[in-house]
C-alpha cells in the first residue's frame, strides 16, 4: 500500500491510482500548498555530507574560545535537490525573494517567538555554488541560498553556542509556495500535462533515485522565503555552515569617552557646582 503526504488518510494500491488521486486533486493541492508556510519535517532522510575524499564534512568551531559576535555564511536551501515534501525547487525559484524581502530572519527551529530569533541583521543572497564546493559528491552545480547574518550572543546565547562550536550542520527555509507544477512519470493517456512536466524537470535533480523510487514531485519555480531556522536535521540536507568567524566588538572603544574628556567633563560638573 502507498501511503503519501497529500492525502495522510488514505491508501493507495497501485501508482496509477494515486496518479488518478493525484491529477484530480492538483488544483486543491497546490492551493493548499500555496497557503501554508514549508518547514522543516519532523523525519528526515539524511545523506552525510561528504567532501569527495570519502571524508564527512563537519562545521568547524571558530578559534575565539570567548565572543561575543559571531559573521556567520549559511546555506539555507539549495535547488534541483528532491528534498522529503516531495519538493524540488529549480534554478531561479529565490530571485524575485531576493530582490524585495529585505526583513528575513535567522530562527531557531521555525519557532517565530522573540526568544528563538537568533540575529535578525540577515542579507540573504543567491549564489551559484558546485555540489563538490558544498562537499557533496553530485555533479554540476545548484544555486543555494546563503544568509549572512550577524549573531550577537546576548540575542539567543544558546544558538549563538551551537554556532561558536561548531554544531548546526543544517539549515531549512520558511516559505510560501508562489509558482509550481505537479509531475509524474507516467505513460497513461491522462497524465500527458503532468508527464510533460517530468520530462522537462527530472534531468535538472540530482539525486535521481529518490525521484524515480517516487514516480512523481513538485517542480517549484518560485517561491517566497520568511525566514530561515537553524535544525538538527533538514528536509533538504545539503544545507551546511559555509563559516563561522568570531567579530571583534568595537562599539563599546568607540562609545567610551577618552580619559582626556572623562577629565574634562568631571571638572566642568564641579565648575557648574
Amino acid at each position: 500500500m502507498i501511503v503519501v503526504k497529500e492525502f495522510p488518510d488514505r491508501e493507495f494500491s497501485t501508482k496509477e491510482d494515486l496518479f488518478k488521486a493525484l491529477r484530480e486533486n492538483k488544483s486543491t493541492l497546490i492551493a493548499q500548498k500555496k497557503l501554508e508556510t514549508k518547514c522543516a519535517d519532523a523525519v528526515f532522510h539524511y545523506v552525510g555530507v561528504d567532501n569527495g575524499k570519502g571524508e564527512i564534512i563537519k562545521a568547524e568551531s571558530t578559534q575565539d574560545k570567548n565572543p561575543t559576535k559571531l559573521k556567520a555564511e549559511l546555506v539555507i536551501n539549495t535547488t534541483n535537490l528532491l528534498d522529503s515534501h516531495g519538493d524540488v525547487h529549480l534554478k531561479g525559484i529565490w530571485k524575485k525573494t531576493v530582490q524585495e524581502q529585505k526583513n528575513v530572519l535567522l530562527l531557531q527551529e521555525h519557532r517565530m517567538t522573540f526568544d528563538k530569533i537568533i540575529s535578525d541583521n540577515v542579507t540573504a543572497s543567491v549564489k551559484n555554488m558546485t555540489w563538490k564546493s558544498l562537499g557533496f559528491s553530485f555533479d554540476g552545480s545548484c544555486e543555494a541560498l546563503v544568509f549572512t547574518a550577524d549573531i550577537d550572543k546576548e540575542r539567543n546565547e544558546f544558538m549563538f553556542s551551537q554556532y561558536n562550536k561548531g554544531y548546526v550542520k543544517e539549515h531549512s527555509v520558511g516559505m510560501r509556495y508562489v509558482k509550481m507544477e505537479l509531475c509524474f512519470n507516467s505513460d497513461s493517456k491522462w497524465d500527458v500535462e503532468e508527464k510533460e512536466a517530468w520530462d522537462k524537470y527530472y534531468p535538472e535533480i540530482v539525486n535521481k533515485d529518490a525521484a524515480d523510487e517516487r514516480g512523481y514531485f513538485w517542480a517549484v519555480l518560485e517561491a517566497k522565503a520568511i525566514e530561515g531556522s537553524a535544525v538538527v536535521k533538514g528536509s533538504n540536507y545539503a544545507t551546511p555552515t559555509i563559516s563561522i568567524e568570531a567579530v571583534t566588538d568595537t562599539s563599546k572603544e568607540q562609545n567610551e569617552p577618552s580619559e582626556d574628556t572623562q577629565t574634562e567633563n568631571k571638572s566642568y560638573l564641579q565648575f557648574l557646582i
